[in-house]
């Protein structure tokens, strides 16, 4: 059972950095490795964060069958501490959608993100009339995920605020500075904002000045000193820093990131090879780094500057 009220679930996201963890899968038949995947929950939850987002896009949402997001997330409610949110998928068409979010509660999830619905365009009237169905279908807060054809304008959020008392968040993977800066304005304190776009540490600062208090970090999967010190950088609005980090790391690890479609989540679990904590392959269509671009991440993560105390 959920220890979380909307309400309080949306404090708590904004209140620091997302995780949003990798799903770990066996290197001979690409199964669910559910203990290693508990392990690394509880590894990642021994920092302080706002929330963990089991079986998200960075956890190949998109490659999972129903039953195997049930079963990540109850892995990740299972092995997160007391007083740690996990939140769970949902997405696809409507009614699908509605199924992954009864199956978050049955599971002891604290909240649902609603990603896209799958591969149809759709106009404002029917995206509200999915988020509403959604939002209906259970007592957990909502967080809408704006990317790709799912495009909400602040119009939107607003009705869909008014109608869904359990709203509680808009993640933004769009990027689109003037439909953020509506959204905000419309909106203010009403909903949490996420930063979603990938890398989010890229737009994090300038993010913060349109009320996006938290974004989520792949980063962390990896390197969750490193992403704490570079989120702590960002809310302190310590430019000079958020600069320095995004020379020394970020933009070279970007570099690698854009060289294959997909690579946005291949690149996080060689991420997590590197650093000794390898979560196997990604699923199809993804794929994996080549070698050699995994020894070039292996060798930028060996230089990256010691956390700061």
């Amino acid at each position: 059972m959920t220890s979380f009220t909307p309400t309080e679930l949306g404090r708590r996201i904004g209140s620091g950095l997302l995780s949003f963890p990798v799903t770990h899968f066996t290197a001979g038949d690409l199964s669910f490795d559910a203990d290693a995947y508990r392990a690394n929950i509880e590894r990642l939850a021994a920092y302080e964060v706002g929330g963990l987002f089991a079986a998200g896009g960075t956890g190949e949402f998109f490659s999972l069958t129903a039953s195997e997001t049930e079963q990540v997330v109850t892995a990740a409610v299972q092995a997160a501490p007391e007083g740690t949110p996990i939140l769970a998928p949902a997405g696809y068409g409507t009614r699908t959608a509605v199924e992954y979010a009864r199956a978050a509660e049955r599971a002891g999830a604290d909240g649902i993100l609603l990603f896209p619905p799958y591969l149809t365009e759709a106009g404002q009237e029917g995206l509200a009339q999915h988020v509403e169905a959604v939002c209906r279908s259970t007592r957990l807060g909502v967080i809408v995920y704006g990317r790709a054809n799912a495009t909400y304008s602040a119009d939107t959020l607003a009705r869909l605020a008014d109608s869904c008392p359990n709203l509680i968040g808009y993640k933004d993977g769009i990027g689109d500075i003037d439909a953020m800066t509506r959204i905000y304005t419309r909106l203010g304190e009403r909903l949490t904002y996420v930063g979603g776009l990938p890398t989010a540490e890229m737009f994090a600062l300038p993010y913060l000045e349109l009320g996006v208090t938290t974004y989520s970090s792949a980063i962390f999967n990896f390197l969750p000193e490193f992403a704490l010190d570079f989120y702590g950088a960002v809310r302190e609005r310590r430019h000079d820093t958020v600069i320095k980090l995004l020379n020394d790391f970020v933009l070279p690890y970007t570099e690698i990131r854009d060289r294959r479609g997909g690579y946005a989540v291949s690149i996080v679990k060689a991420g997590m090879t590197a650093t000794g904590h390898g979560a196997g392959p990604v699923r199809p269509p993804l794929t994996d780094l080549t070698e050699g671009e995994l020894a070039e991440l292996t060798a930028l993560i060996a230089g990256v500057p010691a956390p700061t105390a």
